[in-house]
């Protein structure tokens, strides 16, 4: 089943949207979750190969990838609401979520106001608790929480992501996420992925996901959790290191530079990534 990004089909959301997703397979319910501005298919290399012992579905959330872009609804709790039709409508049960990034963000808005609901297991892909530094802090916090901007730099870019720049804008950040090993083929189609969601869409909601804090649903997980990171990722490997403290019973996992440890670890060095979590699902 090579040609996975045919496997799709549609649902509409609550509130009328339509969202995009690919299903495969047939077992035990995994749904996998992409981060900010990337796409469903950007699982392929997990889809293909987990889609052999379980059944599969990866999301577009709204306004990425092939889902509907309306104007409104760019923030990570309605975005958890769509998911949790997704799950629903589709009948999914007892599902382990493979998160990544702002995904993480998204399952942590779930448990928040959905705990128990239909989730037995969880996979936290290479993002910490909150994303902006307070300026008030006492020094040492924002290192260890790995906080990526300052309220300002935040704000600044979101800026530059409307601009006309935006396209250029998000290369930069894109190149961050990967190890110099990524041939230009894939960063060239990751991009294309990427750029599939507006960049008006994409910077309103990177706001609100990254001056959101999960300090306080972390200890509320119950059910077992693997984090993993990176140690060459631009998530600090100390920010993901606190997510996995936070939260009771949670295992760890950090990429080594050598393990292509980047923020895009699940498509730099899938057989490793695939391996880990098909094992701690098993468990």
């Amino acid at each position: 089943m090579d040609d996975i990004e045919s496997q799709r089909a549609s649902i509409a959301t609550n509130d009328g949207i339509t969202i995009s997703y690919i299903r495969a397979g047939a077992g035990p319910d995994l749904l996998f979750i992409p981060g900010w501005s990337q796409t469903a298919v950007q699982w392929r290399k997990q889809l293909v190969e987990f889609s052999q012992n379980y059944r599969v579905t990866a999301v577009d959330m709204r306004g990425h990838g092939e889902s509907e872009k309306p104007n409104y609804g760019y923030r990570i709790s309605r975005l958890a609401a769509d998911i949790h039709d997704i799950i629903n409508r589709l009948d999914l049960r007892d599902v382990t979520v493979i998160a990544h990034s702002m995904g993480c963000s998204i399952m942590w808005s779930y448990w928040d106001s959905f705990p128990h609901d239909r989730i037995t297991k969880l996979v936290l892909v290479d993002q910490p608790a909150l994303m902006i530094t307070d300026p008030t802090w006492e020094d040492g916090i924002a290192s260890r929480l790995g906080t990526l901007f300052t309220p300002a730099a935040m704000f600044d870019y979101s800026s530059k992501l409307r601009s006309s720049d935006g396209a250029a804008v998000s290369a930069a950040l894109l190149a961050s996420m990967k190890t110099p090993a990524m041939s230009n083929e894939d960063f060239s189609w990751i991009m294309k992925q990427n750029l599939k969601m507006p960049r008006e869409h994409a910077a309103t909601l990177l706001i609100n996901h990254a001056t959101a804090d999960w300090r306080d649903v972390l200890p509320r997980i119950t059910v077992p959790t693997l984090v993993i990171g990176g140690s060459a990722s631009l998530a600090a490997k100390s920010g993901i290191e606190w997510v996995a403290s936070q939260i009771p019973g949670a295992k760890l996992r950090i990429f080594s530079e050598n393990e292509a440890g980047s923020h895009f670890m699940f498509w730099e060095n899938p057989s490793l990534f695939n391996t880990i979590v098909n094992d701690f699902i098993k468990r």
